[in-house]
């Protein structure tokens, strides 16, 4: 018989499957999230019913880089709508990208155009390179989609959020990362290290998916998720009544 964890997760043969419906109504409503959350999954076999992301292939730019969108974070802009399968080559107009999320190594992706342009520029060094996170094994298929519709047990949780939202996860979540450049790292730190990870963001990724300047994110390991949404949900009520008791003490220095 599967052995229940909690209301939300059973484990059955050593595998581990959630209510991910209800984890990610409680997280959204706790936090109060402006987008669901996105489940991210590194499969080998894509369910039957999963489409696979059927934008049409862009032109090869003048070093062979080709995709399906600019980058692969812009998948996670998609994502918030539908479930869908994605190959290792529609990942491939962005060498960053490509590298993070295991598609390529870097000696695949060092003499492209992009990584020249971000080199010259000064926003990385070859040095900083082999200290990317990035997935170890490169994955036969990505899905990305709504948490709350996923259809496979996912590898990772995206949040996308506000300065405040990260405040509440930064205390729920013991020896949260914050990281910097590029923001698609923290899925790797996530998948291969089993670490919750957030980003402040990034240039190249901002200008690509249209993120808001407030907007920043962050990657949960899924089999992390339902402890991470406890500690949320307790932390998010602590919040709420230090806020209430600090908006009464400050009606003191209000103007008569």
């Amino acid at each position: 018989m599967p052995a229940v964890i909690d209301g939300t997760c059973r484990r059955y043969r050593g595998a581990m499957s959630c209510d991910w419906g209800t984890l990610a109504a409680t997280i959204t409503e706790a936090l109060h999230l402006e987008v669901p959350p996105v489940a991210i999954t590194f499969a080998d076999e894509v369910p039957d019913g999963v489409p696979s992301f059927d934008a049409p292939m862009s032109e090869p730019a003048a070093d062979g880089r080709r995709g399906r969108v600019p980058a692969g974070c812009v998948f996670w802009v998609h994502a918030l709508a539908t479930t869908f399968s994605t190959a290792p080559e529609d990942h491939g107009n962005c060498s960053v990208g490509s590298l993070t999320h295991g598609v390529k190594s870097v000696d695949e992706v060092a003499g492209n155009d992009d990584v020249a342009a971000l080199l010259s520029s000064g926003w990385v060094t070859m040095e900083m390179v082999p200290g990317i996170p990035t997935v170890t094994e490169r994955p036969t298929s990505i899905v990305y989609g709504p948490l709350a519709e996923s259809p496979l047990d996912p590898d990772v949780v995206l949040l996308r959020v506000n300065g405040r939202q990260l405040m509440v996860l930064s205390d729920a979540i013991p020896h949260l990362q914050i990281e910097g450049k590029p923001q698609c790292h923290i899925v790797a730190v996530a998948k291969e290290h089993g670490v919750s990870a957030a980003s402040v963001g990034c240039a190249l990724s901002r200008a690509r998916t249209g993120m808001q300047a407030h907007e920043m994110t962050c990657a949960i390991p899924a089999g992390e998720l339902p402890e991470v949404v406890r500690r949320v949900v307790a932390t998010a009520e602590v919040d709420t009544t230090v806020a209430r008791y600090a908006a009464r003490d400050a009606r003191r220095f209000a103007p008569s």
